[in-house]
């Protein structure tokens, strides 16, 4: 079993660099490779979203019947190529009915789409389905998240003849979000209303695609090991805390890797100087260019805090936005990137009109993120919790210290600065609280200003640790082999 070369089907209802919403994308984009890389024959499979363009795909000549049930089969166009810089391959399933919107998951208005129940069991039949189309024989099937959570259940019962001997894992990249639909969606499914209970699929009378995979999955992992363990409590449970106990014997914490051909400073294309660990002077002239941009006062010497993330209420927005003018009155300069709900991009565009050191950017901009992470002296990420975080570490790499709440996967990769022994890689709080975020910044802050060799010296530990996909595609490949020798 141990050289055997592996078949997995990894579908992803997002993949960088095709349709992003969050990190999720990220992991899609860049793990698949790293297994690759190891041996193992590995395919993708995402929805075509009308945003992604089809001029440099491939189109196969075979239509895709997808069976819905009591709404009869629908036949999909399928474009596939390689994921970029691998030998990856990535299929498309292109249905406009369902795939041809602007936005992945919901409505301009921010309301989800009501019928992504329909959008996303379609799309796991799609997958499996493509599967049986290109004679592809997965040992592994590789579910991610609620809008494939179904595909454990479905290799158990619909496409049992076809999967007998495929073993599934299921990816939590955040828990919050479980896909809570009508019971009526059993029907299109097709896995028979014996799975309507509360051990699989039932839930306040309505289906739950998440809790379903869960129990039906051969393993289940999430992207850190704390979060692995917060999962299964009632503070990060969201209501599946005890589903997640009974099956914590299957539950895996594997840590997200970062692609360092993306986020790296000393190649970082979008950055003003690219600057390194042994030459560090670049940051300062990244400083400037961000300065400049945001029309920020010119100093090399003032300590800048970045926040790049979504403004919602998991990443503490609603604490940024409480303790934003005490700060400010600081000498410091804050800039922003983000979009999100609406009372905080319009409380961040405010404050920027009459703060001078405050700067916001609402929508998001790959390359202004790179050129934030490469300008700031620290970064954000007071969330309420965090199943990995990916910001932190790019931050790490760009000499960037975190200020972070200690959970998830921010309390595993971020480690206190301790003056005494001159360790440590950020700045840490514990309490979901205003005054801990208030006086955790102004104790970073009086670091940098007070202790500045020490700042430095924490800064060139943050830039030599690494946090690669190959490690964790060792550690996935672990489980995959785990599960099918048993």
């Amino acid at each position: 079993m141990s050289k055997k070369k592996l078949n997995i089907l990894f579908a992803a209802s997002e993949v960088v660099p095709y349709a992003k919403t969050g990190g999720l994308a990220d992991v899609a984009g860049a793990l698949p490779k790293a297994i690759k890389e190891l041996g193992h024959n590995i395919i993708v499979v995402m929805p075509r979203y009308y945003q992604i363009d089809t001029a440099d795909l491939t189109k196969l000549q075979e239509p895709l019947g997808v069976p819905m049930g009591v709404m009869g089969e629908f036949w999909a166009a399928v474009y596939t190529t390689t994921l970029p810089n691998s030998k990856v391959p990535i299929y498309f399933i292109d249905y406009e009915e369902y795939f041809g919107r602007s936005k992945l998951y919901e409505d301009e208005w921010g309301e989800s789409f009501k019928d992504n129940d329909n959008r996303f069991i379609f799309f796991s039949k799609a997958a499996l389905q493509l599967s049986k189309m290109l004679n592809f024989a997965p040992d592994i099937v590789h579910a991610n998240d609620w809008h494939t959570a179904t595909m454990p259940l479905l290799m158990r019962t619909r496409f049992f003849h076809d999967f007998a001997h495929t073993k599934s894992v299921l990816t939590i990249h955040n828990l919050q979000h479980q896909g809570h639909f009508f019971k009526g969606a059993i029907d299109v499914l097709e896995v028979g209303w014996d799975y309507f209970n509360a051990h699989d699929l039932e839930s306040h009378d309505g289906v739950n695609f998440l809790k379903g995979g869960i129990s039906r999955a051969d393993a289940v992992t999430t992207v850190s090991k704390k979060y692995a363990r917060e999962i299964q409590t009632h503070e990060f449970g969201f209501g599946l805390e005890h589903h997640m106990q009974s099956h914590a014997h299957k539950i895996y914490g594997i840590l997200n890797g970062v692609d360092y051909d993306e986020w790296n400073p000393s190649v970082d294309k979008h950055i003003a100087k690219k600057y390194d660990i042994d030459d560090m002077s670049g940051k300062v002239e990244c400083k400037r260019d961000i300065q400049k941009h945001f029309g920020l006062e010119l100093r090399d010497d003032v300590a800048m805090i970045g926040f790049v993330g979504r403004f919602v209420e998991q990443k503490g927005i609603a604490m940024i936005a409480s303790i934003l003018n005490s700060i400010l009155d600081f000498d410091v300069q804050i800039v922003v990137l983000g979009t999100g709900e609406k009372w905080a991009e319009d409380f961040f565009s405010t404050t920027s009109y009459y703060r001078p050191n405050f700067a916001v950017h609402v929508g998001y901009s790959d390359a202004l993120a790179h050129k934030i992470e490469a300008a700031s002296d620290m970064f954000l990420m007071p969330s309420l919790f965090e199943p990995c975080g990916l910001n932190q570490i790019y931050s790490l790499r760009y000499a960037t210290l975190p200020i972070v709440r200690a959970t998830g996967g921010l309390d595993d990769t971020i480690h206190n600065y301790d003056e005494f022994h001159e360790s440590g890689n950020g700045f840490k709080f514990y309490e979901a609280s205003n005054d801990a975020l208030y006086h955790t910044i102004k104790w970073a802050l009086d670091v940098y200003y007070n202790s500045n060799e020490s700042f430095v010296s924490m800064q060139k530990r943050a830039m030599s640790e690494r946090f690669g996909w190959d490690s964790a595609a060792l550690e996935y490949v672990d489980i995959y082999k785990n599960i099918l020798g048993k």
